[in-house]
């Protein structure tokens, strides 16, 4: 009964993977771009685009008013251009009149419609209604308020100035939506979502296969007058096991592969970080910095007497080596964090000098605290996830030879997350991985006024000069004086050290050798709309 049973669930499964093959394989192949997300898609609706693997799928469906390029510039998009008044309140965008919604039912049997003001006016008003508990509301806070003027111009007012304002908009979150979609679908639009972008929603089976169609009536041309996307489709699995998907990219069935992973890194990239000789012929490989700081971050209302300690937070920067650690357990993928919290690829990186590794020194501000403190024993436990731990147990073997005692508490991300927002680990492995580009995204993080949980300051750090120069610095126009008062706090913020910054990631990028235009950023945002597949 049991083997019938196993035969009788072989053949199901053989025919509905035979079935979603067979939905794209009717087109073209040789255009269909294919990769594959070992985390699964939970929604498709723009307002709930916050985690990088939606905010890839919603690219490729909506557009918003302004765009960002690979390297980092705020670009037209459904607004072609845009005035700003000179105290920096009032943004006016001025749209394009060829934009039109994907075809669909809601606007008649095989119709669309054009975009017009009105529709961001509703896209901004869905985004901060209670109702919709859209997490990207935070991104409209400085917003007074908004108006379509006429179908083409659309009026933004701020409470006060905000520089990086624009960059906040080329967030997915501020996308445009239509309301008859909204009307008919309701929560469903999750899965059934109607945009403007260069490609269309055609089929979606959960957890197992993802297919986008090129969007013929796409406004967007290259730079020769043709129109975009090149591409037919793009095709997307959900392959849990990271080490299936590299092999599936290996065989040639995936196109494009992200990151990097323990279990298959040595395989492909030298202790050097450069991609192994035996794959130089099917492989191409690109990196950039990468707009995210992994640390350890430090409770400073912890009850532990370690966490409190500024000597011992000092001692954890200095005594273990960041440069090595790098090149021997990330294959040389990163750039040591020895300057601020600020990471490389934005232009007010802090080119201090940081946090070098000087484990006597480190030792010296040990034996001070054990000295002033009559803790003879000094001992802190790192929280990390499993991902993290060949990290961690470097630093544990490291700070235990100069006289620090390091026990690491490995736990699922969820808990990492909800512990540490709720002040209950003394020192955790974190990550920062920015939202738009602008350093503002890192600073803010340190505001007394944002403490967990009800705001990402995990660590509580507190210092008026610090929250009194970020007061100064977003109402600050001009980018240099702004770039020197965030350069000033992520000065204040390292001699403090609530956090120990480990490295400045890189995005490492693999593709198969057909694959041009694929691009690369320091978000990792994945662009498709130029990306060629040779036959």
């Amino acid at each position: 009964m049991v083997s019938e049973f196993r035969s009788i669930l072989f053949l199901f499964l053989f025919m509905f993977f035979y079935s979603c093959n067979k939905e794209v394989s009717k087109y073209n192949d040789s255009q269909v771009f294919r990769y594959n997300e070992h985390s699964n898609i939970n929604t498709l609706d723009p307002a709930f685009a916050k985690d990088l693997r939606t905010i890839w799928a919603t690219t490729q469906i909506f557009n918003g008013l302004v765009q960002l390029n690979d390297s980092l510039e705020v670009m037209p998009d459904i607004a072609k251009k845009w005035t700003i008044s000179n105290d920096g309140k009032i943004y006016q965008f001025h749209l394009r009149s060829d934009v039109k919604f994907h075809k669909h039912i809601v606007f008649g049997k095989d119709s669309t419609r054009n975009v017009v003001a009105k529709d961001f006016e509703y896209s901004f008003n869905r985004l901060l209604n209670p109702k919709v508990a859209s997490p990207g509301k935070w991104v409209l806070e400085f917003v007074d308020s908004f108006v379509a003027k006429n179908d083409t111009t659309f009026i933004v007012k701020l409470k006060k100035a905000f520089p990086p304002f624009l960059s906040l908009l080329t967030m997915k979150y501020c996308s445009v939506v239509p309301k008859e979609a909204i009307d008919h679908f309701g929560k469903k639009f999750r899965a059934n979502p109607i945009g403007t972008g260069p490609f269309k929603f055609k089929l979606w089976k959960e957890n197992i296969k993802l297919v986008f169609r090129k969007n013929n009536e796409y406004y967007e041309f290259d730079q020769y007058g043709v129109k975009l996307p090149y591409l037919e489709s793009i095709a997307i699995t959900f392959l849990p096991d990271k080490q299936s998907e590299f092999l599936q990219f290996i065989q040639g069935n995936l196109d494009f592969l992200n990151s990097i992973d323990n279990s298959y890194k040595d395989d492909i990239l030298t202790k050097k970080g450069k991609l192994q000789s035996k794959y130089t012929s099917q492989i191409n490989m690109v990196t950039s910095p990468y707009l995210n700081t992994e640390y350890l971050g430090i409770y400073m209302d912890a009850e532990e007497k370690e966490a409190n300690s500024l000597r011992l937070r000092k001692a954890l920067n200095y005594g273990f080596d960041k440069e090595k650690m790098v090149l021997y357990l990330r294959n040389g993928i990163g750039t040591p964090a020895l300057n601020g919290f600020i990471p490389k690829g934005l232009p007010s990186f802090n080119n201090m000098k940081g946090y070098t590794y000087q484990p006597q020194k480190a030792k010296e501000l040990i034996d001070q605290y054990t000295s002033i403190s009559g803790n003879n024993n000094p001992k802190i436990t790192i929280s990390t996830n499993s991902q993290y731990l060949d990290l961690c147990e470097f630093i544990q073997r490291e700070m235990q030879k100069i006289g620090l005692e390091v026990a690491i508490d490995v736990m699922p991300p969820s808990t990492l997350r909800d512990r540490k927002a709720n002040g209950q680990l003394s020192v955790f492995r974190g990550s920062w991985i920015a939202d738009y580009p602008d350093a503002e995204n890192y600073l803010f993080i340190f505001h007394s006024r944002n403490f967990s949980p009800n705001g990402p300051n995990y660590t509580h750090y507190k210092n008026d000069k610090f929250d009194s120069l970020y007061d100064k610095a977003i109402e600050t126009i001009d980018s240099y004086k702004r770039y020197k008062l965030y350069q000033k706090m992520d000065s204040l913020l390292m001699e403090s050290s609530p956090v120990i910054p480990l490295y400045y990631d890189e995005v490492i990028r693999f593709s198969n050798k057909k694959i041009i235009n694929l691009g690369i950023n320091p978000i990792n945002h994945l662009h498709l709309k130029k990306v060629k597949k040779l036959e």
